[in-house]
């Protein structure tokens, strides 16, 4: 009788427990409409969207400036077009257990996100700023 080594056995149990897997247009806007999600990268606060119908989005760093945009589908990736960046900002995401990840596609080594809270309250933004 073979035996497997410890490790591959535990490796296989994480992940029969937590699978985690791809998402299309569809799952993504099931799993988004209608909720804030909160967003960590290496264990710092990194910013939060707001999912809205019709495939819109409202977007913060977590200084009270949000900017609009909304998203789409580009193969199997999501991509974001905001207010002030005009150019795709396309990112692959999985759900797991754990919550939604995402990474960034444009650059796959600078920005990984996680999930670390969601809610049904809109974002709390600032209004536009007034000079005098």
């Amino acid at each position: 009788m073979r035996r497997h080594p410890p490790l591959l056995c535990l490796l296989a149990l994480s992940f029969l427990a937590d699978p985690a897997w791809a998402v299309n247009g569809q799952e993504f806007d099931d799993y988004t409409l209608g909720k804030t999600f909160y967003f960590a990268s290496d264990g710092e606060p990194y910013g939060a969207e707001e999912y809205l119908p019709n495939r819109r989005v409202r977007w913060t760093f977590l200084d009270g400036k949000c900017k609009e945009g909304e998203w789409y589908e580009e193969g199997e990736l999501i991509c974001f077009v905001y207010e002030d960046q005009p150019v795709p900002q396309c990112w692959s995401f999985e759900i797991s257990a754990g919550g939604l990840t995402a990474r960034f596609e444009n650059n796959p080594n600078q920005t990984q996100l996680y999930e670390v809270r969601q809610s049904p309250e809109p974002l709390m933004c600032l209004g536009p700023e007034v000079g005098v």
